[in-house]
């Protein structure tokens, strides 16, 4: 380990043993990367009272008694987004017992049930193995995504931001999510057009045209008011979409049914890159997605991102393929790839913190500013890079433990072997 590394973990270590519960804390001379306009600050500090960033500056002054840790130049940034994921809500993705993430109440029947009414941060486990293991890797937050099932509908439900930090309850407000193209198109007799029809028909029902006695009439009184809501533009609708001609169907859409909306995957939204600015659409997209895994996917580049934020799109960060969820930590990877593709730096920052943060209504979060939760990642250097780790993470001011099963396992298994085996060597859980 070097000085500088052996110095600062030091100190981290007498910070933690001294404020396990603590809202206090001052980070002194470190890269702060604020996620703002005011952008990086070389050598600043950050002072947290009562688990709010107090000040952001240079030469800042703690009371007697608050913790300081000397940051030795390292970069601080806002916790990071973990992207959509089942987070807490799915425990092992290959037994199903654990997997709570979709609803599908007519799969024995093999018809569609639509319930936009559906939670699925109702099901949300905070105690979950995988929430520490991708909490001590700058992860404060993810969005919950209920998932497509056989027996459901491509309104799959609704969705909420949750933090890291062990909260049981989500934040935020909640978030209504579409599946549209080749992946919904198995809940619409494999149409496409049908799923537009279906859509403008719940919609029409929501909004009283169809009424509840009507034999065509789908929702439920709890499944109608839930879609009223994000009918009137009081929530914001997430669509999962890929194609670039579904793409433009869905901004027709939106603006005839006056929907805000969201995209989420958009490979071939670069196509459309000044329509979506035009429409202050927001898009979060995968950026490894640079090879066609379907035919909605064929015009799949992995400068998409850079392109969408050149044209003014809002562009957001997250994980496509078959397991974000246990893979939530390889974010900031995601985020170095379009980096290196060419979206700027402070972007590919702000779209694991201040974008997520904004489209999802959580105004206290996602930068560090006065005012603004302290939900900080100290980084052994340049958090993009996957050669740099978390070396402290702290939610509301407070350290948490930079301990999960993952580290359990390699503590006890690195043990020198003795008198017994490794793996009867009993892991020191003082520490």
């Amino acid at each position: 380990m070097s000085r500088r590394l052996a110095t600062l973990a030091g100190a981290l270590l007498l910070a933690l043993g001294t404020t396990a519960s603590a809202q206090e804390l001052l980070i002194r001379n470190a890269t702060v990367h604020t996620a703002t306009a005011r952008g990086t600050l070389q050598g600043a500090d950050i002072l947290v009272r009562g688990g709010r960033v107090a000040a952001v500056g240079t030469g800042l002054a703690a009371p007697a008694g608050v913790p300081t840790v000397d940051a030795n130049g390292a970069p601080v940034t806002p916790a990071l987004f973990g992207g959509l994921t089942h987070l807490g809500i799915e425990e092992v993705s290959g037994e199903e017992s654990t997997d709570d993430a979709a609803l599908g109440l007519g799969r024995k029947t093999r018809e569609m049930v639509v319930r936009p009414e559906f939670d699925v941060t109702l099901a949300f486990n905070p105690d979950a193995t995988a929430v520490p293991v991708t909490r001590i890797e700058g992860v404060g937050t993810t969005m919950l995504l209920p998932g497509l099932a056989e027996g459901g509908s491509i309104i799959l439900g609704q969705g909420g931001v949750v933090r890291m930090d062990g909260s049981p309850d989500p934040v935020g407000p909640r978030v209504l999510f579409v599946a549209l193209g080749s992946e919904g198109a198995g809940q619409t007799g494999q149409s496409r057009a049908a799923q537009w029809m279906l859509l403008e028909q719940w919609l029409d029902e929501a909004r009283g045209r169809i009424p509840p006695t009507s034999n065509v009439a789908s929702l439920t009184p709890a499944g109608r008011a839930v879609l009223a809501k994000f009918a009137r533009g009081d929530g914001l609708v997430m669509f999962e979409v890929d194609r670039a001609a579904d793409i433009r169907q869905l901004l027709k859409f939106a603006q005839r049914q006056h929907l805000r909306i969201g995209i989420v995957g958009g490979a071939e939204a670069w196509r459309l890159a000044s329509a979506l600015a035009a429409a202050k659409v927001p898009v979060f997209v995968d950026p490894l997605a640079n090879l066609p895994a379907g035919f909605d996917e064929i015009g799949a580049r992995m400068d998409n991102a850079a392109i969408l934020r050149a044209a003014g799109v809002t562009v957001g960060i997250v994980q496509g393929g078959e397991n974000p969820t246990h893979n939530a930590r390889n974010t900031r990877q995601l985020a170095g790839n379009a980096v290196a593709n060419g979206l700027p730096w402070d972007d590919g920052l702000a779209a694991l913190t201040r974008v997520p943060a904004e489209v999802f209504g959580l105004r206290d979060s996602g930068t560090i500013a006065v005012g603004q939760r302290a939900d900080l990642v100290l980084w052994t250097g340049d958090p993009l890079d996957v050669a740099n780790v978390a070396k402290q993470v702290w939610f509301d001011g407070r350290a948490i433990p930079m301990r999960s099963r993952q580290t359990d396992l390699r503590d006890r298994y690195l043990t020198p072997t003795g008198p017994l085996p490794r793996a009867y060597a009993v892991p020191d859980r003082a520490r």
